[in-house]
């Protein structure tokens, strides 16, 4: 099993052409949020093939990052759509306040802006999604990416622009949220 325990921070554009080809064979990962705050971990690739990854705690993986190993083989990680709790208000200040209560609570949470609003997603619990319908927002289930907020004193791992990202089916919406879980290969 190979193991990657770098991040790729900057990409030319045969690693790009590499990757995109990789693509096309399953050669990448896709992963939920709670997997990609891990520094340390397991996994199968889309082709079936395991792998380990081995990073420092230098935050989460965003959609998008790449890895490799001390070979230099790299693997691109995608943000895997997992159920979570959205929620939308008639308008922005109760959307605001539902965020505030959540923020109080510590909520990892993502803000998305839509073409007809804005929206706050977390991962399903039913007592908060209880609170919120009480203060009169609209809450629903759904199946969306979860890359949240990482806060202002988060250390969300590091900073790219989307030169070294290869496109993809999904759009990346706004992020939230910088947790961090110590688990080893199984």
């Amino acid at each position: 099993m190979k193991i990657y325990n770098q991040r790729v921070q900057q990409l030319t554009h045969q690693q790009q052409a590499d990757l995109l080809n990789q693509q096309a064979n399953g050669q990448f990962l896709k992963l939920d949020f709670d997997t990609r705050q891990r520094s340390r971990f397991r996994a199968i690739l889309q082709n079936g093939e395991a792998v380990g990854i081995d990073l420092p705690r230098t935050g989460t993986l965003k959609d998008g990052d790449v890895v490799q190993n001390e070979s230099g083989d790299m693997i691109q990680i995608f943000a895997k759509p997992q159920t979570l709790t959205k929620v939308t208000a008639d308008n922005a200040f109760e959307l605001m306040r539902g965020a505030y209560h959540l923020g109080n609570r510590h909520v990892p949470l993502m803000l998305v802006q839509h073409d007809n609003g804005y929206a706050l997603y977390f991962e399903p619990d039913y007592v908060l999604a209880d609170m919120l319908v009480k203060l009169g927002l609209t809450v629903s289930e759904v199946e969306h990416v979860f890359e949240p907020e990482t806060g202002a004193y988060g250390h969300g791992g590091h900073s790219h622009g989307h030169d070294n990202r290869l496109s993809h089916a999904h759009t990346q919406s706004a992020i939230v949220g910088d947790l961090t879980k110590a688990t080893f290969f199984s």
